[in-house]
């Protein structure tokens, strides 16, 4: 018997009956051969990251555009953050740990360049919208390797694709990353509020404080325990009543005070405008666009070619184009 077939063993006496077994997968889109040590989640999680839309995360706004200072989360320690979350509860309900991590670390892997603001832009531009949910499934199905895609397994490109709305994920493993997902950006986004003077500790609703905490690790605590306790032995993720209206009127308070507020938000317009010339600029000529999406090009036309690759690009990367088209350069004499 190999280790993935231990592994596998391990995995039906010890998980619950409602856990998701490696086992019982439904595969992958182009059949391969099983690894003697890895069971196919955990194998996932390695080709998430691994890639380099996994890498390319470090350089990714999450809240706060370019932000000068060691400490601001970037869309990688958001992602980092999610997967812990997501692993403590899946620990608890003694569901699948692997399949969770594979669905955390992969999720935003599709978000573009200057976080929302650059979603809502290519949403905007792009024929038929854009949506970065959407937009991670293709990096793993289509993007990656060359064109070749990850060849994710069905219930972590499941996950991934229902991470953030429309129908829940398939697996109680998925509906944790979303859960998790939301637990994770509304706290460290308050934490990276506070850093930068954009809200200060006593703004926080006391009614919400009173029932969720009132620092980071007690609202974290209060949000995860409620949320473990409220699933047990449930063939859904949810939330108690009090716990899950507390975190609806923080998520409100955040919008209203950090995600809309022009001291926080106040350079999206010109990171917009930025990705909208970019955008005008390659699908005018095409022929700049890397070789790896002229396939693209080729297959599924111009806007989808372009629409792929500035939504891959990092903030710095999308600046430095934008000077390297629009700018123009001194004149040096050699």
């Amino acid at each position: 018997m190999t280790l993935r077939e231990q592994m596998q063993k391990r995995e039906e006496a010890m998980l619950s009956p409602l856990a998701c077994k490696s086992s019982q997968s439904r595969g992958r889109v182009r059949p391969e051969k099983e690894c003697a040590v890895r069971t196919p989640f955990q194998r996932d999680t390695d080709r998430i990251v691994y890639s380099k839309a996994f890498r390319r995360l470090k350089h990714k706004t999450q809240v706060f555009l370019q932000p000068e200072g060691d400490h601001y989360r970037t869309r990688m320690t958001h992602t980092l953050e999610v997967s812990r979350i997501a692993r403590t509860m899946a620990r608890a309900l003694f569901l699948n740990e692997d399949l969770t991590e594979a669905i955390a670390l992969g999720h935003d892997l599709g978000h573009t360049p200057f976080g929302h603001a650059g979603e809502r832009l290519l949403n905007e531009v792009m024929p038929g919208g854009f949506a970065h949910y959407k937009q991670s499934v293709r990096v793993v199905e289509r993007l990656e390797k060359g064109g070749e895609g990850l060849n994710l397994t069905w219930e972590v490109r499941n996950g991934i694709v229902c991470h953030t709305k429309g129908a829940p994920a398939a697996t109680l493993e998925g509906q944790i990353v979303r859960l998790a997902d939301h637990i994770a950006y509304i706290n460290h986004d308050i934490e990276d509020a506070l850093r930068g003077g954009v809200i200060y500790p006593m703004d926080i609703p006391l009614d919400i404080s009173r029932i969720l905490g009132f620092t980071h690790s007690e609202r974290i605590n209060t949000l995860v325990a409620d949320a473990i306790r409220a699933s047990q032995g449930q063939d859904e993720i949810r939330q108690s009543p009090e716990v899950g209206e507390a975190m609806l009127a923080l998520k409100d308070f955040m919008f209203a005070s950090v995600y809309t507020n022009p001291m926080a938000k106040g350079e999206e317009g010109k990171a917009q405008d930025m990705l909208r010339q970019l955008f005008d600029y390659y699908r005018k000529h095409p022929d700049q666009l890397p070789d790896d999406f002229q396939s693209i090009r080729a297959e599924e036309g111009v806007d989808r070619a372009v629409c792929d690759y500035i939504a891959g690009m990092t903030d710095p990367f999308a600046v430095e184009t934008y000077k390297e088209i629009f700018i123009p350069k001194g004149w040096t004499v050699l």
